[in-house]
C-alpha cells in the first residue's frame, strides 16, 4: 500500500475524539498482522477506544518510537468545500480531516512497514487516542511501553512541524469552574448571589494573573509568547435578564512553560475562591459555592536541543537547530517517563483544526524521506 493509499484509508475513519477509534485501530492491527507484526492494545477505561503499540525489528534497546495520535477534532460548523472524511486532491494538496494533524505521519510509518524487514535496531509504533482533548490516552500506553519495550534511544512525535525539529513545547491544564449562586428577582440584588457576576469576577482575576505572567515571567526564550498563558474559552450561565443567576460555568486553560507549575496557578485560584469570594457569597446563602475541576493535564516538554532524540532528528532532516512551539502534545508525557523526545512531522500546524485541512504533497514526500532515512540508519 502506498503512503497516499494508506492516508486515504486513515482519513476515512471518523475518529473525532468524542467517538470511538476502534475501527481504525482494528484496521492497523490487521494490517500489521499481515506483515508479521504483533500489536498490543491498551484500552480506555470504558473500552470504546484504544492505544496501539507494536515493535518492528529485533527485541533490543536503542530503537526509535514513532508516535502519533489517531483522534481528530470535529468538523461541526466548519465550511468545508469537500467531504472532510474522504481524501481529496486539489492544487498540490491533500484535503481531509486529520490529513495534517496527524494521520499523514502515521500513514507514512505504516506504509513503510514492508521496508522495515532488515532493521538492526527496532522501530516501535505508538498510536494513541484522545490527544485532542488533553492527551488523555497516551499515559497508559507509555506506562506499558516503559515496562515491556527495550529502552528506545529516542521518541519522535509526528505532530505537524513542516519537518522542523521541535525540542520543547508548552504544557496544558484544562479546567472547568462552576459557580452556584442564589436566585432572586433581579430587583433584589441585596438578597441574591449572581453566579454570572461572580464568574465574571473570577475571570477578571484570571486575566489579571495572565497579565502578571506576561509582565513578570517566568519567561522561556524561543516560545511565542515566551510566558505561560491563561485563557477562558467558554462561559455559560443565567436564566433570564430579570433573574439573579443561580448557575454559571466557564472553561479555561493554562499553557505553561516548563519552568512554571500550572498546579500552583490552579491552587492560587482555588485559594482566592475559598478565602475571598465564597465567604461573601455564603453571607447571603450557605448553599452557594465555587467548584473547579481539572479536566485534563499534560506536562510541558523541557528543552533538550542537544539530546539524543534532537541529534537524531536533526541528522535525518539535515537541520541545523531546534525550535519551540506553544501548543501541547504527548511529547512531554514521553519525556516525563524518562525517554528522549522531539516533535517532527509533515504538514503545517497552521492548517491543523481548520476547515479544508490539508497537507501539501511536498510535505508528504519530505516526511516519507525522513522515515526512509530512519529505516536506512537503523538497518545499517
Amino acid at each position: 500500500m502506498t503512503v497516499r493509499e494508506m492516508l486515504e484509508r486513515l482519513i476515512g475513519f471518523e475518529t473525532v475524539s468524542r467517538d470511538s477509534n476502534l475501527a481504525l485501530i482494528d484496521f492497523v492491527r490487521d494490517y500489521l498482522d499481515g506483515h508479521g507484526v504483533t500489536s498490543h492494545l491498551v484500552h480506555s477505561p470504558e473500552g470504546d477506544k484504544a492505544n496501539l503499540y507494536a515493535t518492528i525489528g529485533p527485541h533490543r534497546p536503542g530503537g526509535v518510537v514513532l508516535s502519533g495520535h489517531t483522534d481528530v477534532v470535529p468538523v461541526d460548523g466548519q465550511p468545508w468545500s469537500c467531504d472532510p472524511f474522504r481524501l481529496t486532491e486539489r492544487d498540490g494538496r491533500l484535503l481531509g480531516r486529520g490529513s495534517c494533524d496527524m494521520k499523514a505521519f502515521i500513514a507514512i510509518a505504516l506504509a513503510r512497514v514492508p521496508q522495515m524487514g532488515n532493521l538492526k535496531a527496532p522501530i516501535h509504533l505508538a498510536l494513541s487516542y484522545d490527544e485532542e482533548v488533553g492527551c488523555q490516552g497516551a499515559p497508559a500506553m507509555i506506562r506499558e511501553l516503559v515496562v515491556n519495550v527495550p529502552r528506545p534511544a529516542a521518541v519522535i512525535v509526528g505532530e505537524p512541524t513542516s519537518m522542523a525539529v521541535v525540542s520543547a513545547h508548552k504544557g496544558i491544564t484544562a479546567c472547568r469552574t462552576t459557580v452556584t449562586g442564589f436566585e432572586t428577582h433581579s430587583s433584589q440584588t441585596q438578597r441574591g448571589v449572581s453566579a454570572v457576576m461572580t464568574a465574571a469576577r473570577l475571570i477578571t482575576w484570571l486575566e489579571d494573573l495572565a497579565r502578571q505572567r506576561a509582565r513578570q515571567g517566568p519567561l522561556a526564550a524561543g516560545f511565542e509568547p515566551p510566558h505561560t498563558t491563561i485563557h477562558v474559552g467558554t462561559v455559560q450561565g443565567g436564566t433570564a435578564v430579570n433573574i439573579i443567576s443561580r448557575h454559571c460555568e466557564f472553561m479555561w486553560d493554562i499553557r505553561n512553560i516548563a519552568a512554571d507549575d500550572p498546579r500552583e496557578i490552579v491552587a492560587r485560584f482555588q485559594a482566592y475562591c475559598r478565602e475571598e469570594v465564597e465567604p461573601l457569597m455564603r453571607v447571603r446563602s450557605p448553599d452557594t459555592g465555587i467548584e473547579t475541576q481539572v479536566l485534563a493535564q499534560a506536562p510541558a516538554m523541557a528543552d533538550d536541543p542537544h539530546g539524543p532524540a534532537a541529534r537524531l532528528a536533526l541528522e535525518l532532516t539535515e537541520g541545523e537547530h531546534c525550535r519551540q512551539v506553544a501548543y501541547a502534545a504527548e511529547a512531554g508525557q514521553f519525556q516525563e517517563a524518562g525517554l528522549p523526545t522531539v516533535i517532527c512531522g509533515p504538514g503545517s500546524i497552521d492548517q491543523a483544526h481548520q476547515p479544508n485541512e490539508y497537507i501539501e504533497l511536498a510535505q508528504l514526500e519530505a516526511g516519507t524521506r525522513f522515515i526512509d532515512r530512519l529505516i536506512q540508519r537503523l538497518g545499517a
